[in-house]
């Protein structure tokens, strides 16, 4: 008998999972079958699911999200290898693993959806998002392609301080997808050590993750937004790396004041739609260097104007990026493991909820009213 039938053997034949029959209906607790590790996959239980800051939003329809239903929606997630396919060389049964809601057809790597969230905008991509992967995260068990899920050095990441441990909780682990993503950006315009980078918007929890991937990856950061109070925050937590400039909305004011640094290397964008109408996108072109690079990653769903003859004459490059890819996850966790990125809260990660699958409405209400830099709000089936 394979290891994957007997590991298979002592499983439940069934789980429980948030379901949702259509777009905007109201979700549901429902029973499904423990689905199967079959070629290519793994499956896992859930342990620590993130809830992203705007899931309420996605699921109730106010964000015009396409996705596959009827479906278990969901996110990354740090889960317990419990099955492994037959084709599996490296995971096994037992491993520890942060599973990546990335998802990427095999075939054409260009096919990308985000598992439980969004089934992409190629045909190929919602090929992919309606076939097997369709279920996610928000549930006791689920199916994941092999290679979404990494597997993590448990006695690194939990273990205790006394024997070489960094003493983190597996929930603290959920923070490892927030703050991948814009690493992802980051790496994709190589940021270097001893750059400056101006982060903006970077008062909410992706821009003030990018605040701390830009920190331990060596840069000094520029970081821009409206609210006060959370700038100060990044600012002590820089300690002497970070610079804050209030967005004014006055552009010829922000352009004054990200002038006053004499050029800065790099700029990193990750806008939510909230930001459309901001006019910072313009003048923080215009305070970098000749040959700056940006990264933009943010969900602004409508142009936005550029100074054309600066980037022309200037040279500078614009990249976009949509997630981080395959090889951005082992540099990453490298910086987490050597402590140049601190988690928990030591590094500023606070946990602000762990819930249940039957509390998923006060677990979306509480993950919305803490969407501040570290900020994290889990699902623990």
């Amino acid at each position: 008998m394979s290891e994957v039938q007997s590991t298979s053997q002592a499983l439940p034949k069934d789980y429980l999972a948030l379901f949702q029959e259509e777009p905007a209906a109201r979700l549901t607790l429902r029973r499904l079958p423990v689905p199967e590790a079959v070629a290519g996959s793994v499956v896992i239980r859930v342990l620590a699911a993130l809830i992203l800051t705007y899931a309420r939003e996605i699921y109730n329809g106010e964000r015009k999200y396409y996705y596959p239903t009827p479906y278990v929606p969901g996110a990354s997630a740090v889960g317990r290898v419990v099955a492994v396919g037959p084709d599996a060389t490296k995971l096994s049964a037992g491993d520890l693993v942060i599973a990546d809601a990335t998802i990427r057809g095999r075939d054409d790597p260009e096919a990308i959806f985000l598992s439980g969230i969004h089934g992409g905008y190629s045909e190929g991509a919602r090929k992919l998002s309606q076939g097997m992967w369709r279920n996610s995260t928000f549930a006791e068990y689920a199916r994941m392609p092999m290679e979404s899920c990494t597997r993590l050095n448990e006695s690194r990441l939990l273990g205790s301080p006394q024997d070489g441990g960094l003493g983190l909780e597996v929930a603290d682990l959920a923070f490892i997808q927030t703050a991948m993503i814009p690493f992802g950006g980051l790496r994709d315009i190589n940021l270097r050590a001893g750059e400056r980078i101006i982060i903006c918007p970077a008062t909410g929890n992706f821009g003030g993750a990018a605040v701390m991937v830009a920190l331990a990856m060596g840069a000094s950061v520029i970081a821009m937004g409206r609210n006060t109070e959370v700038l100060a925050k990044l600012k002590e937590l820089g300690k002497g790396r970070v610079d804050t400039i209030q967005l004014s909305g006055n552009a010829e004011d922000d352009e004054k004041a990200l002038q006053s640094y004499g050029g800065v290397d790099a700029y990193f964008d990750i806008s939510p739609p909230q930001a459309a109408s901001s006019s910072h996108f313009r003048s923080c072109i215009l305070a970098l260097k000749p040959r700056g690079r940006v990264s933009l990653m943010g969900g602004m769903m409508r142009e936005q104007g550029f100074p054309c003859s600066v980037v022309v004459h200037n040279q500078i490059t614009l990249r976009g990026k949509w997630m981080a890819e395959a090889n951005d996850i082992t540099p990453f966790l490298q910086l987490v493991e050597a402590q140049m990125l601190t988690l928990g809260e030591k590094g500023g990660v606070t946990v602000r909820g762990k819930f249940g699958l039957k509390d998923w409405q006060e677990a979306f209400d509480r993950a919305a009213a803490n969407a501040q830099p570290g900020d994290l709000t889990v699902f623990t089936p």
